[in-house]
């Protein structure tokens, strides 16, 4: 009897202890980064697929309504080329920025709650927390640039389809369809000198029937929601990680006080 008690008193001893490693790893990690990292990889495979998937349709779009000749929108293909390279460099960045800054959380947040004794501030890692504070500010704006940016595409397509549900309305009975017109070279896309340069009328309506249209608006639209949902991840971790670096610089003088 004695031995079968103090067998049980010892297995409820290893669960507490198992429970208690448990809470304490839960401490440590930084649910704020982990949400930021969520949404952050959420967002921009968003922006990045979508966007890309969007300009190719959007160069279709162009190339067989709005100008027909070659010469008049090479120089956008090769933007829209540009843009779609540029958004395979930006989802191979913020891949490993996010990895980076979550395994930055984990530590900071480990050195700020103390929970493992191998986890100390160092002048080293407090300047490398403040190195993220700085480049995440610099993204934040610069994002805010970009989600700006992508809704440029969104307004246009809107008009777009706007004229074309004025078309359909019973006020366009009352006058000519084929007056009613949208020209893209209002907007820059194609020079001037672009042929034909806008659809009128029934052009206008097989345009704005297109797959390719209703797959383009509806992917910069959520394009356009990934970059703001980007923009929210780093507002995250702009929070979390200038908490951090304030904490840890509070505590690398709390260590300076007491050395003395």
């Amino acid at each position: 009897m004695e031995t079968t008690s103090e067998d049980n008193q010892e297995q409820s001893q290893d669960k507490k202890g198992c429970f208690e490693c448990c809470i304490k790893c839960l401490g440590g990690v930084p649910y704020a980064s982990l949400v930021a990292t969520i949404l952050c990889f959420s967002g921009v495979a968003l922006f990045c697929g979508c966007g890309h998937v969007a300009l190719t349709g959007t160069v279709t779009i162009l190339e067989n309504h709005f100008s027909k000749i070659t010469s008049d929108h090479a120089m956008l293909t090769d933007v829209v080329q540009l843009m779609q390279y540029v958004i395979y460099g930006i989802a191979s960045f913020f891949f490993l920025y996010g990895i980076i800054l979550l395994a930055e959380g984990f530590y900071t947040t480990s050195a700020v709650k103390e929970l493992h004794s191998e986890f100390k501030t160092t002048i080293c890692g407090r300047c490398i927390s403040g190195l993220f504070v700085f480049l995440t500010y610099i993204l934040g704006v610069a994002w805010l640039g970009v989600f700006g940016f992508s809704a440029v595409p969104v307004f246009l397509f809107y008009n777009m389809w706007s004229t074309c549900a004025a078309m359909k309305s019973q006020m366009a009975n009352l006058t000519s369809v084929d007056s009613i017109c949208v020209d893209v070279r209002q907007y820059g896309i194609i020079p001037w000198n672009a042929t034909p340069g806008k659809a009128c009328g029934s052009t206008l309506s097989y345009i704005c029937d297109s797959n390719e249209f209703y797959l383009s608006y509806h992917l910069y639209i959520v394009a356009c929601a990934g970059a703001g949902a980007t923009v929210i991840a780093l507002l995250i971790y702009m929070m979390a990680t200038t908490y951090n670096f304030a904490v840890l610089k509070f505590k690398s003088r709390e260590d300076c006080c007491t050395k003395f």
